[in-house]
């Protein structure tokens, strides 16, 4: 990378290198996931932090306050005084933020998240990046489990809170680094996807489909995307691909560096052959290289979740790690923070909240659910909040979604003006359709109508699974308070 590039204005900004500890790092949108754990590890290495955000909310303002990091409330020049020594820019700030102009017109030093991580966490490591549509917050969890549980201290960042950091982020040391390959777009003034920043030695791939229907225009802008990324590897590193997706194979073939598939059919190099799960968790078989057998157990529910964790077994073979303690590693990962976890019990019912949003996430969570908890009623209330889920791009695939689900409660689009109105997906059309197959389903204007009926419906022993990309408008919080006996 040079120390130029062309700015978004066809100016030039400054990409500056990190400037030692001790030194005023300053992060506009600072409340975002990544952006929040970045100040962590900014914190963590001796800087001095600080940042803003148009919207201070839980969980990641609750982080930043116990972490010691002031975050200005809204968007203003005055935020930058006195001046920082570097500025971070979060994707979710435009162009005509008022403090990201100031920080350009005053010349500050600045750079995207992707590129900031790069400078404070990769000059020392090799970066290991998860990436693909599906499981890859997951997946990165499970890789840093079964590197811990072999007795290393990896690095990571990733987008969701890990249950056994109790965060989203740790600064490890060295030899890997684990970062959850983003594709979406870098930065207002970058919009080429955040992973190309992260100087992959090893890459898992987890699948390949269209996704992010608000800045890709279709699936092959999508494996271009992921060409990228696969072309940065050096020819000692390795690509670890899921060969039961198509897609992923076609992009695998332009790596320089050799590549192990895992999957399900007979020409994975690790194959999945058998798995249980039960409300325990997940145990699976698959049979390695050399038709070496092996045998994983998993706290994690679900088929795709035996998956994952293949996927981290085959890399961490190809690392070079002791096995043993790999799987001693997977077997106790406990995951992220909003997949599949059990908010609470109530009444005998058990609450559930899921990130899933995308089609195919949201069917195999609700298969995994399905297994995991057999013989009880699976009740399912959905939130399309997503920039694409509030596009009608995959209105026909939801409706397919939700077969393994006994009842859906659909949430009307919030925000839906921030979609032009052709190209609107529509909760009553889903309704409907899922009517059609069988799956009874309601619509709601919101979360609160929502709760009013699903508690009516519920009875001791049913599962309620509630999937959304945001809060919800706390439904989870909402659902277990009444289910208790307790007021809205």
């Amino acid at each position: 990378m040079t120390s130029r590039e062309s700015g978004h204005d066809g100016g030039a900004r400054r990409v500056p290198g990190i400037p030692p500890p001790g030194a005023v790092v300053h992060l506009v949108g600072i409340c975002g996931t990544g952006m929040a754990a970045l100040a962590g590890l900014f914190k963590a290495r001796g800087y001095v932090v600080r940042g803003s955000d148009a919207n201070v909310y839980p969980p990641m303002s609750d982080l930043l306050r116990e972490l010691g990091i002031p975050v200005a409330q809204g968007y203003d020049p005055g935020n930058l005084e006195p001046a920082p020594d570097l500025v971070v820019i979060g994707n979710v700030v435009r162009r005509d933020n008022p403090e990201a102009r100031a920080v350009i017109e005053a010349g500050l030093p600045y750079l995207s998240l992707p590129e900031a991580v790069a400078r404070l966490c990769l000059e020392d490591r090799a970066s290991l990046v998860v990436a693909g549509t599906h499981g890859k917050t997951t997946t990165a969890s499970l890789l840093v489990g079964a590197l811990a549980g072999a007795g290393y201290d990896p690095g990571f960042l990733i987008g969701g809170v890990v249950r056994s950091h109790g965060r989203g982020f740790h600064p490890g040391a060295p030899p890997w680094f684990v970062l959850e390959g983003d594709e979406y777009d870098t930065a207002f003034f970058d919009k080429g996807p955040k992973f190309l920043h992260y100087r992959p030695q090893a890459v898992i791939l987890t699948s390949l489909e269209f996704d992010h229907a608000d800045i890709y225009p279709d699936l092959a802008a999508v494996k271009a995307a992921f060409r990228g990324l696969v072309a940065l590897l050096p020819p000692d590193g390795l690509l670890v691909a899921c060969s039961d997706w198509p897609d992923v194979l076609e992009v695998a073939a332009g790596a320089a560096a050799p590549v192990v598939t895992y999957g399900t059919g007979p020409g994975a190099d690790w194959r999945l052959e058998s798995v249980e799960v039960g409300p325990d968790g997940t145990a699976f078989q698959a049979v390695a290289p050399g038709g070496r057998r092996r045998a994983f157990t998993l706290a994690l529910p679900g088929a795709h979740n035996a998956l994952n964790a293949l996927a981290v077994a085959a890399l961490c073979d190809g690392l070079g790690v002791e096995p043993e303690g790999a799987a001693r590693g997977l077997a106790a990962c406990r995951g992220v923070r909003r997949r599949q976890e059990v908010r609470g019990e109530a009444g005998g019912v058990t609450v559930i909240d899921d990130f899933a949003h995308h089609p195919t996430a949201v069917r195999v969570t609700l298969e995994a659910l399905r297994a995991a908890y057999p013989g009880r009623r699976l009740l399912v209330a959905f939130e399309p909040r997503t920039n694409t889920s509030r596009r009608k791009v995959f209105q026909e695939a939801y409706a397919r979604a939700f077969d393994a689900a006994d009842r859906v409660w659909v949430r009307e689009v919030p925000d839906p003006e921030k979609v032009p109105a052709a190209e609107r997906f529509s909760s009553r059309r889903l309704v409907a359709d899922l009517e059609t197959r069988g799956v009874a389903a309601g619509w709601f204007p919101d979360a609160g109508a929502i709760a009013d009926d699903l508690v009516a419906a519920c009875r001791p022993g049913d599962v309620v699974a509630v999937l959304s990309n945001g809060a919800f408008e706390g439904l989870h919080e909402r659902l277990l308070r009444r289910l208790a006996g307790g007021a809205e």
